[in-house]
């Protein structure tokens, strides 16, 4: 009489790691391509010093003017007349009265400094200027 013919099974020692390297890699390809895209903000072209002291904002409300003079409130347009209220109710949201004013260097002065006013009118005194570095090697317009 015949005994049926086991199998033996064997451990597999090696482990296929190419499907996992083909996945990380897609997803790495789609992340350095979408990761520009997830900067928000407005573009301006910010004034150039050389002692920048705020590059970014932290922590705050960012208060943008672009150079046909539009006012952005944290990335959202806000019409002049209603300006107040849209502070106050980004104050309110983020609970801090620090505001940082990203201004575009061909605003007029006469609208950064009507901006300023109405913040100081509504008791808000924390205000900082945001400015890009000048590059060492670089020299600024003389103006």
């Amino acid at each position: 009489m015949r005994r049926p013919h086991r199998r033996a099974y064997r451990a597999m020692a090696d482990v296929n790691i190419t499907n996992l390297v083909d996945v990380v890699l897609v997803l790495l390809i789609i992340f350095m391509i979408s990761a520009p895209l997830l900067q928000s903000g407005i573009e301006v072209n910010l004034p150039q010093t050389r002692a920048a002291a705020i590059t970014e904002p932290t922590e705050g409300i960012v208060l943008t003017i672009d150079q046909k003079g539009g006012v952005y409130i944290n990335d959202v347009w806000s019409r002049l007349d209603n300006f107040e209220s849209n502070i106050k109710q980004a104050i309110a949201d983020k609970n801090t009265s620090t505001v940082y004013l990203r201004a575009d260097s061909l605003v007029s002065y006469g609208t950064a400094i009507q901006v300023i006013s109405r913040l100081k009118d509504m008791g808000i005194t924390d205000i900082g200027l945001v400015t890009a570095h000048i590059e060492k090697g670089k020299k600024g317009s003389g103006r």
